[in-house]
C-alpha cells in the first residue's frame, strides 16, 4: 500500500515500560483516545492498541504494546520486546522509586532484545509523568538521566495532556527516521549546552559509594594521581564551565573527595 506521495506505508512497533501505577496506560489513552481515565485499572500482562498517523508525509500504522509494570507479569511481557523500534519509558515524578527503577527497565529491555545493535537503535522517550502533582523528583534529575542514555525527555501529564502529543510526535519521527536510515536511529544531540561526558561525570560523582570511586582512582593512589584525576574532572564540571544540571553540587562533591584522599596520602 502506498500513500499519495508514493512512499510505502509503514508499520512500527512501540512498547511502554515502567513500574505499575506510573500512568503508562493513561498516557497512551490520552494520546489515542483524547481522554483521561480517572479510575486506576491495572494492566494485566499486555494491552494492545493501534493508531494511524502521518509522519514526514508518510502513513504510519503504530502498534502499541502497553506492558504491565508489576514484576509478576515479567514472563508475559518478555515475549514482546523482540522487534521493538520505539519505547515510552515512564516514571511518576511523585514516586522516587519509580524513577530509580528506570535502570532496571532499561536493563530488562537490553537483555530481552539481546542484540546490542538492535537495542541501541530503539528510539526511547522518557516521560516524567504526573507533572501536575507535587513532585519528589526534579526535572533536572530526569533530564540528566535521559540525556546520559541518549534518550528524549518529556514532562507529561496524562490528566491535563501536557507534553503527551509532543512526546509521541518525537517518538514516531525518530522511529520513521531510523527506518529510512536502515534501522539506525539518528545520533542524539542535546540542545542544552552540555556534553555526555559532563552528564556521566555528574552521575558518577553523585552515585559513587566511595571517594576513590568518585575520583576514578585506585585505593592507595598517590597525590599526583589524585590531583590528576581532580584536574580532569574539574575541567568538565567547574560551575564556570558547565551548565549541566547538578554541576555545582557535583563539583562540591569532587572538591570534598579530593581533600579527603589527599589527607590519606599524607
Amino acid at each position: 500500500m502506498e500513500n499519495m506521495k508514493g512512499k510505502r506505508a509503514l508499520r512500527i512497533k512501540i512498547i511502554s515500560m515502567g513500574n505499575a501505577e506510573v500512568g503508562k496506560s493513561c498516557i497512551i489513552k490520552r494520546y489515542c483516545e483524547k481522554r483521561f481515565v480517572h479510575k486506576y485499572l491495572a494492566t494485566i500482562g499486555i494491552d494492545y492498541g493501534v493508531s494511524k498517523v502521518t509522519i514526514k508525509d508518510r502513513e504510519v500504522k503504530v502498534n502499541i504494546f502497553d506492558m504491565a509494570g508489576h514484576p509478576i507479569f515479567y514472563e508475559v511481557r518478555n515475549e514482546f520486546y523482540k522487534d521493538t523500534q520505539g519505547a515510552v519509558m515512564v516514571y511518576d515524578v511523585a514516586d522516587r522509586s519509580s524513577f530509580e527503577a528506570l535502570d532496571h527497565w532499561l536493563l530488562e529491555m537490553q537483555n530481552e532484545i539481546g542484540n546490542q545493535t538492535e537495542h541501541d537503535n530503539v528510539v526511547v522517550c522518557v516521560c516524567a509523568n504526573k507533572s501536575d502533582r507535587k513532585r519528589v523528583v526534579d526535572e533536572s534529575e530526569g533530564r540528566l538521566w535521559a540525556d546520559s542514555k541518549g534518550f528524549h525527555f518529556f514532562e507529561t501529564s496524562a490528566q491535563t495532556g501536557e507534553g503527551v502529543n509532543e512526546m509521541f510526535q518525537a517518538l514516531f519521527e525518530g522511529v520513521v527516521t531510523a527506518v529510512e536510515n536502515g534501522g539506525k536511529k539518528a545520533p542524539f544531540q542535546t540542545q542544552l549546552g552540555y556534553t555526555k561526558d559532563q552528564i556521566e561525570a555528574i552521575q558518577k560523582l553523585k552515585n559513587a559509594k566511595s571517594d576513590y570511586e568518585r575520583m576514578g582512582v585506585q585505593v592507595g593512589a598517590t597525590k599526583d594521581e589524585v590531583n590528576k584525576a581532580y584536574r580532569r574532572l574539574a575541567v568538565l564540571l567547574h560551575p564556570d564551565k558547565s551548565v549541566a544540571p547538578g554541576s555545582e553540587e557535583a563539583f562540591k562533591i569532587l572538591v570534598a573527595a579530593r581533600t579527603t584522599l589527599l589527607k590519606r596520602c599524607s
